[in-house]
């Protein structure tokens, strides 16, 4: 199992529950309001005057299987909107309860 994380532009919120559904990954925990900034470009999302946008992230544990195709998708998402910007890792699963 892997847990996928998923840090994302508010303004992508459907999109992201889109992709969810296409993928069949059901299970997920929600962060509504995150803030960050992108490692190389992009401005920060701070929910502040300053810097209004806000960000959402979500973490779900798939089975292995799913990864790949989730990943894809989601790559194919941020070309479409580079300005608004999504990003996702993986981590290994060791144990689950």
């Amino acid at each position: 199992m892997k847990a996928l994380f998923i840090s994302y532009n508010q303004a992508m919120s459907e999109k992201v529950m889109e992709l969810l559904d296409k993928e069949s990954i059901r299970g997920y925990t929600l962060f509504p309001l995150t803030h960050g900034r992108g490692s190389f470009d992009g401005e920060p999302h701070m929910a502040s005057h300053t810097w209004p946008a806000m960000n959402s992230t979500i973490i779900a544990i798939v089975n292995d299987s799913k990864i790949d195709s989730a990943l894809n998708a989601i790559r194919k998402l941020d070309e479409t909107a580079k300005l608004q910007g999504i990003r996702a890792f993986v981590w290994d699963i060791t144990e689950a309860m």
